[in-house]
Order: C-alpha cells, then structure tokens, then sequence
C-alpha cells in the first residue's frame, strides 16, 4: 500500500528520531513543584523568544487559548475575533462553556481586519451592554489561506487595546511561520500582545504541546487554571524536550513547507474553473475553491484518499491543505497530479468525456 501524502493538517507531523531520542534522554522530575528541568527550559525559551516575562507548557493550543480567555475575562464579557478564527469555530464554544464569554465576529475572508473594524464593534460602557474586554487575532491566519498579521497593524491593535482598557491576546498556532516567512523575530509580532502562544505540534513537528506566554502575573493566573483544567502533566519534560529539539532543528526548515505551498498553487494554478486562495500560498496553506469546477469537495477527497492523498472539506466546495515537514517536494508533485487527474474525472459526462 503506498505511503499517504496527509495534507489535511500539519498536526499530522510525527516525531523524527533524532526527536525522539531526545524524548528519551529527557531529565525530568515534578512539573507542579517546579522541579522538571526540561519543561523549566523550554518555557523560559519560549518566553524569551516571544519577548514575554514568562511562558507555561500546555498539552494543547486550545487550552492556551481558553486559559487566556479565563483570566482576561469575566462571565458576560465579550471578544472581538475574525469570523472565521479558531476561538470562534473550532473550539467547542469554549469561552462561552469556561468563561462565560460571547465573540464578537468581524466578517473577513482573509481572518485579517483592521483597527477600525473592531474600533466599530466595540461597546459603550454601560450596565446593560457587555463589556468589550479582549481583542483575539490568530498568527498565521488558518481559514484566511495562512495570511500574515503584519507587524504594523499588531501594533495599532495595541494601541487601541490600551486606549480601551481590553486585552489582545494572539493565537500563534502558526506564528514561527510568519517568523520565517518575513524574516522578522517572532518577538517583534507576540511581544506587543497581552497574551501569546505557540504551537508544538503542528509545523514544529511535535507530538502534542503548547507554550502559552505573557507577563508574571497573567502566567501566575493560568497556572491556576491549568491546574483547574486538569493541565497538569507531571513529568513532562518527557514532551517539552520534544519542543526543546523541534525549537532548534525545525524552525527554520518552515521555509521549506512554504515553497512546496507554493509549488502545489504553482501546479494547480492552471485547472479550468479551480480557484486557490490566497491567490499564492502565503505560507503553508492552501485552500481550493472548486465551485466554478462543479465537482463537491467531498468527492474530490474521496477521489484522492483512494489514490493515498489525504485532504480536508471545509464546505461543500471547498478544501484545505497543509504542507508540513512529513511532506517532501516529491509529495507535492505527486498529490498536484493527483488532484488534477481526479478532477478531469469527476468532471467526465457519463460517457467519460470530459467537460470543457
């Protein structure tokens, strides 16, 4: 059976060997005493490297997006996020579960807006209206195509955060992709944030984790609600020494994953009726538009599943794929072919003559 091509998602990463033999070797003790010298390591260069006074290890970016909400907000307070943002998605409603907060969505294809449009959306202070308490924007953007938040507009959103007393807190899944993609320390887009974190598990190539970052006394209140989440992992320098390798071997090889992005764009740019956005992978993610092919999406990647090609539906007509570093420039040429040559089939009249 040939070996599948995962594009669904780049948390489809496995742990290399040279990761997991610093797994093995990993010195550990009790994380809740403060006594797991690994995970000390990797949260103090975390913090450093998002230019934070302090970070902690969570098993997931869900929980570090969620614990952030928890001490940023009160019940009934609100956050203003792109529509098509993890927080507001893909989260199981947590804030509203956990912290009895509601978003406020800013309609955005591309998960990027502006300072004037959460200006537009944030309330009055008064009793009867909730209060507007946190601004979420997410680095690099997941529905918007792998966009990039530039270091000017972060900047700006401070600004007004400050003037209005809220909080902005960056999901940064995917932020050492902008890192990489612009040349610009991720510190110069997380530090300006009340809240950040990075993800482990996705193009860093771990196998579960997060990092949440922020000043001392914001990180003293998660520790509180990691705890209360049933955060707690013990020894766990058994995974943050897989964060620790994945922070100084596989960096700087997103770069990589974003010219095969661009190579798989490259490949399909040509397919009557097939729409890429963004129009040139930005990073490392690529949707398809297949509403001007005719073809559903479903089939599409059913299609493809039966020839070892794995992608994600996001809609009827529209797919998701993430080029990660289990993925090679040979996996992409053979998924582009693959792709086009499923879709000239599902295209064909019954007759098996395809259509124009």
């Amino acid at each position: 059976m040939p070996r599948l091509i995962d594009l669904a998602a780049d948390t489809a990463t496995r742990p290399s060997k040279g990761m997991r033999q610093a797994i093995a070797a990993a010195p550990v003790g009790d994380e809740q005493r403060g006594e797991d010298p690994t995970t000390l390591a990797l949260e103090a260069r975390v913090a450093g490297l998002l230019g934070q006074e302090k970070a902690l290890f969570l098993p997931s970016g869900t929980m570090a997006n969620q614990i952030a909400f928890l001490v940023h907000c009160r019940a009934g307070d609100e956050i203003v996020c792109a529509e098509n943002a993890h927080v507001f998605g893909s989260e199981g409603a947590g804030a509203a579960a956990l912290s009895g907060a509601q978003f406020r969505p800013i309609e955005t294809a591309t998960g990027l807006f502006s300072v004037e449009d959460v200006a537009r959306r944030l309330r009055a202070p008064r009793h009867r209206s909730p209060r507007s308490r946190v601004i979420a924007i997410e680095q690099t953007t997941n529905r918007g195509g792998g966009r990039i938040w530039p270091e000017a507009d972060i900047l700006a959103l401070k600004a007004l955060a400050q003037e209005k007393g809220l909080a902005l807190h960056m999901d940064g899944a995917r932020l050492l992709n902008a890192a990489v993609a612009t040349g610009l320390a991720a510190a110069r887009f997380a530090a300006p944030c009340d809240s950040v974190w990075i993800d482990l598990s996705k193009g860093l190539g771990c196998p579960v984790g997060a990092v949440l970052a922020g000043p001392e006394a914001f990180i003293e209140e998660a520790l509180v609600w990691k705890h209360r989440l049933g955060g707690a992992m013990r020894q766990s320098g058994i995974l943050a020494a897989a964060g620790l390798y994945a922070l100084d071997h596989n960096v700087a090889r997103l770069a990589e994953d974003h010219a095969n992005a661009r190579r798989l764009a490259a490949l399909l740019g040509a397919v009557p009726g097939l729409a890429l956005q963004p129009g040139g992978a930005v990073t490392n993610i690529l949707f398809l538009d297949l509403s001007g092919t005719g073809v559903p999406a479903r089939a599409l990647a059913e299609a493809l599943l039966g020839e070892a090609v794995r992608v994600n539906v996001e809609g009827e007509s529209r797919i998701r794929m993430v080029t990660h570093l289990d993925i090679s420039a040979g996996d992409v040429e053979a998924a582009g072919r693959a792709i086009v040559a499923a879709l000239a089939r599902l295209r064909a009249d019954p007759q098996g003559h395809a259509v124009p």
